[in-house]
């Protein structure tokens, strides 16, 4: 393709699984790569990998938890979401259920009902002691 270097491909892992209009599927998923729902889920879904996406289109609907990498909804979705990168609302996006995420974008027009739970970045740096021999000086 264009503008590709050799070895690359469009998505950054995995493949994309698409649920279309007018499909409803009953049950949990568990994928890899990138999930497009513009059907009906009910059950839970989780993706596995630091590059796993769920995109709930505007169309689609979420009956269940949400845990992936990155979640982005312009849909209705009715339960939690946990992100370990980042939680994307759009405008029509309307969630109940609680929001677990490191990084959240929030389009004006989209509706919440349920708490905001932010989870630290871990991190190898340890917090400088107040007490030491430095700050006695």
């Amino acid at each position: 393709m264009l503008g590709r270097k050799k070895g690359q491909s469009g998505a950054s892992s995995g493949a994309t699984t698409l649920i279309p209009v007018g499909t409803k599927l009953t049950g949990d998923i568990s994928f890899c790569g990138h999930l497009e729902i513009e059907g009906t889920v009910i059950g839970n879904i989780t993706g596995t990998g630091e590059g796993s996406r769920v995109r709930v289109l505007n169309s689609g609907s979420v009956v269940g938890n949400i845990v992936a990498a990155t979640s982005m909804v312009n849909g209705s979705v009715k339960g939690d979401l946990y992100a370990t990168k980042l939680i994307k609302l759009a405008s029509k996006a309307v969630v109940e259920g609680n929001l677990n995420y490191k990084l959240i974008e929030i389009d004006k027009g989209a509706e919440v009902v349920g708490t905001f739970v932010y989870h630290e970045s871990s991190t190898n740096v340890t917090q400088f002691p107040t007490d030491s021999k430095e700050f006695k000086q």
